[in-house]
């Protein structure tokens, strides 16, 4: 086939134009990447799996919670303070830190939501791996020697915990924690909502939920059955590797 010289030149120089245009948006992107070369995205929590299934919760929580209230307990609360961590991460990208004041800024309220909805989900994880045992504390041995040690006995710290559950509002949590930072001490704590009372450097070892949506569904205002039925159900074997990992 014959090509004619000048379509061919034609042609060419579309090509060659195009390839420069193509070249051209490649650099153009390149210089819009911050320093390191990437780009920056929002950080993404995760919504981190019970060490069991939610059929097996239905069976294994039963005397602590009902089985409807294993399932939307995690997949609906739980999970929302996961979904709106990573709202909140997306909207802190676009938020103006210039505009930040002690009256109202969008940047502190996404902040202090920040910390419920992070506390929140902290939490739960904690309080869905201590469930699910048998109460048998022979299970913990490093984590129950520490009890002993700090509290004077295992009863003696369920008496205190179960009293710092009571008294947390009617939206908190009753903790124990390794004060890590400061006394290197086992410390009930109290918790209202899911930060107020929290100490810094406080790692929980065992967290019990004691917001009304928690238990009302199978024990109406019996908090006090359900912090009973919570510390019998607990699972001290993987308490005892929470110790030994976070503790020791």
């Amino acid at each position: 086939m014959v090509i004619n010289r000048r379509n061919f030149i034609r042609k060419s120089l579309a090509g060659l134009i195009s390839l420069s245009f193509i070249e051209s948006l490649k650099l153009n992107y390149k210089f819009k990447k911050p320093k390191g070369g990437k780009l920056k995205m929002a950080y993404e929590w995760k919504f981190n799996p019970r060490p069991y299934s939610d059929e097996e919760a239905k069976t294994l929580l039963k005397d602590v919670i009902d089985a409807e209230t294993t399932d939307w307990h995690y997949n609906t609360h739980h999970k929302g303070y996961v979904t709106f961590l990573n709202n909140i991460e997306k909207e802190l990208e676009s938020a103006d830190p210039s505009k930040a004041n002690g009256n109202w800024s969008d940047i502190g309220e996404l902040k202090r939501r920040f910390t419920w909805n992070h506390s929140g989900a902290y939490l739960h994880d904690v309080y869905w791996d201590n469930m699910g045992g048998d109460g048998d504390i022979a299970k913990g041995p490093e984590v129950v020697k520490a009890i002993e040690e700090n509290f004077g006995s295992v009863d003696k710290w369920k008496t205190e915990f179960k009293a710092c559950s009571l008294a947390a509002k009617l939206s908190g949590w009753g903790l124990l924690v390794y004060d890590r930072l400061y006394s290197g001490r086992l410390i009930n704590v109290l918790v209202d909502e899911h930060q107020y009372g929290a100490i810094w450097g406080g790692v929980p070892l065992i967290a019990c939920d004691v917001f009304e949506h928690a238990y009302y569904h199978k024990d109406g205002p019996g908090r006090a059955k359900y912090i009973d039925n919570f510390i019998n159900n607990l699972h001290w074997g993987r308490i005892n590797e929470r110790y030994k990992k976070f503790c020791l």
